[in-house]
């Protein structure tokens, strides 16, 4: 079985591959997004040591859905543990985890995207990845984070098709670099603003006047709203947007990841988590309802894991910015956060899937005329 899904993940990483060279990112096209720079790559693996990795499972006329696995470093998440915190934007939805991390504001496994129904592969598949790894032979508790959105609009969800063996896949093909957006891993199935939705991924590089750190994002969007882009009511304009007759709807979901190399505990982290649905609102987001709106933040700063391997007994010191220090912060995530999600509707293709429904990419060419002569008129 695993020497099969070798070959599939593989195969998907040259998909994977390709694609990325294909994609053109809507920064590029000329869409604005705030005034802060980015990282290198505009990714969340700007962050040192973060990985990402996706599982894509597309299969027949009715399976649709994948998982994505964020992982804060490339050592044993277990033993050494990173400062972390979750914000609930609107509590409609499974998030695996989530107590344990706010009660002590730490994180000690890879964070698993996925579709509702497949959460419980995703905390079995982290399970036996954290205990398979060599360190973690006497652990008999692993508090998996496994978050989710409801794919079941294209994909058979009720079929429950994610193994723990594929979550294991995704976890061990992270790697550093660029990262595939649209549909792809846990974002294959899903739809934001009634257009293709999926993974997107942004960062924000602070100048060294300001600490130098940075922030990345990456979204799994699946929600609904008034559609903005480039201070364009994109959703108005398209005829698209929530309660203009009986059918349009907002309810779905957004899972939100930051990463920081920032050193901010898990108080602090929280507080930034938060400004990230001021990201999600400035795309015209309204947390319906019955959208699950999750922000999982987490540090990757040397100094802090350090400090969580101390002995027991042993007083924790550590170096950790300010309050008055954070605005800079904040600003960064609110900037990704919303590029992060408009990268994920550029990327996203139209797809077909079960019961032959099928869900239109976003008309990017209309789109990027309107913000053209938004800009050119100003």
């Amino acid at each position: 079985m695993r020497k099969s899904l070798s070959f599939s993940c593989f195969f998907l990483a040259l998909l994977s591959f390709q694609n990325l060279q294909s994609q053109t990112r809507p920064r590029d096209l000329g869409v604005p997004f705030g005034v802060l720079s980015t990282g290198k790559l505009n990714s969340i693996t700007d962050v040192n040591g973060v990985t990402v990795g996706h599982f894509t499972k597309v299969e027949g006329d009715a399976i649709r859905t994948g998982v994505t696995a964020i992982l804060a470093h490339d050592g044993n998440i277990f033993q050494e543990k990173v400062p972390a915190a979750i914000y609930v934007g609107n509590g409609f939805g499974k998030l695996a985890g989530i107590t344990q991390v706010q009660e002590l504001g730490l994180l000690e496994s890879p964070i698993i995207l996925t579709n509702t129904l497949s959460v419980a592969a995703g905390i079995e598949g982290t399970v036996r990845y954290t205990l398979e790894q060599s360190g973690n032979e006497s652990v008999q508790s692993v508090n998996a984070v496994v978050g989710e959105t409801n794919d079941g609009f294209l994909n058979d969800i009720r079929g429950m098709h994610i193994s723990p063996e594929e979550v294991i896949t995704a976890i061990e093909s992270a790697q550093g670099g660029p990262v595939q957006e649209g549909n792809v891993g846990a974002g294959t199935g899903t739809i934001a603003f009634g257009w293709k939705g999926g993974i997107g991924t942004a960062s924000r590089k602070l100048p060294e006047s300001l600490g130098g750190y940075t922030v990345g994002v990456l979204v799994q969007s699946n929600f609904g709203g008034n559609l903005q882009i480039g201070g364009v009511p994109v959703g108005e304009k398209l005829e698209k947007y929530p309660f203009r007759n009986a059918i349009e709807k907002a309810d779905g979901s957004c899972m939100i990841i930051i990463a920081t190399d920032a050193p901010v505990l898990s108080r602090n982290l929280e507080r930034i988590a938060k400004r990230a649905m001021m990201g999600l609102a400035k795309t015209g987001g309204i947390a319906s309802n019955g959208s699950g709106d999750y922000v999982i933040a987490f540090s990757t700063a040397a100094n802090l894991r350090s400090a969580y391997v101390a002995e027991s007994g042993e007083l924790e010191q550590v170096e950790i910015l300010r309050n008055d220090d954070m605005s800079p912060l904040f600003m960064a995530v609110i900037e990704a956060t919303e590029e992060a999600i408009i990268n994920s509707l550029f990327a996203a293709e139209t797809m077909e899937g079960k019961e032959g429904r099928v869900v239109e990419a976003l008309p990017k060419e209309q789109v990027l005329k309107w913000i053209h002569e938004r800009t050119s008129s100003n």
